[in-house]
């Protein structure tokens, strides 16, 4: 599901999970496991990509479906750890966003400290409304330190996926790359990141999220979003999404 590529003191983790990158509980504590791993390996910087045309298609849903709550709840857990763990990391992470990124995968990408997106025909943002959950405050917290507050609400109570040029424009992404140099260009940018004293550095880059890691630590998503899991209206709209689907 993941394989990581050194580039000198910049370590890619590539997601490879067929066919959408799509969040399990096994898939997020891979990565937070990797995460963990090379940050322990020395790497100096860290960049996550996808495959060509998807980042993440997000959370797995029609692989969620069958569990009970307690499952549920793991997964959910599961989910925030890894998003604290990237928020927290320390040392830099850069996402190369390599194509589409709906929901869970634009979440994962809200979480690292630089957007690197494809240009083209793709769609990145939160739709979490539209299968029925609300966004979490914690994701709309880091949302709104990104795009700034009114224009969070306006995309979450939305749910609207937006393109990567539009993602741009509002500051959901960092910068644009032609789909087959977004790695190399989120490369690039980490190895300017690692010339600099790495202390220094670090320690600014946590220092200016102070806050939101305080929020993010004393979050208690996981618990609710499940409560919302298995409301009747978020069941609905689920399994109206498995139905499109697998159409």
């Amino acid at each position: 599901m993941l394989n990581v590529i050194e580039h000198g003191p910049v370590f890619e983790i590539r997601m490879d999970k067929a066919p959408a990158n799509a969040m399990d509980t096994a898939f997020l504590k891979a990565l937070r496991g990797v995460h963990r791993e090379v940050c322990g390996q020395g790497a100096a910087a860290i960049v996550i990509s996808g495959r060509s045309g998807m980042f993440s298609g997000g959370v797995d849903v029609p692989a969620l479906m069958s569990l009970e709550r307690p499952q549920i709840l793991d997964f959910w857990e599961c989910f925030m750890d890894l998003m604290q763990a990237l928020a927290a990391s320390p040392v830099p992470v850069t996402a190369a966003i390599t194509g589409h990124s709906p929901a869970g995968g634009a979440v994962l990408a809200l979480h690292c400290d630089y957007r690197v997106a494809a240009r083209g025909d793709f769609k990145i943002g939160l739709n979490e409304v539209q299968v029925g959950l609300p966004v979490p405050s914690t994701i709309g917290r880091v949302l709104a330190s990104i795009v700034g507050p009114r224009k969070a609400q306006q995309l979450t109570m939305q749910g609207k996926l937006i393109s990567p040029a539009e993602a741009l424009e509002v500051g959901m992404v960092d910068e644009l790359a032609e789909p087959e140099e977004v790695i190399a260009r989120a490369v690039e940018w980490s190895q300017q990141l690692v010339s600099l004293p790495p202390i220094a550095m670090n320690t600014t880059r946590l220092q200016a999220k102070t806050d939101l890691l305080q929020h993010l630590a004393d979050g208690n998503d996981a618990q609710l979003i499940t409560e919302f899991w298995f409301s009747e209206e978020t069941q609905t709209a689920m399994r109206a999404l498995v139905q499109r689907l697998q159409s």
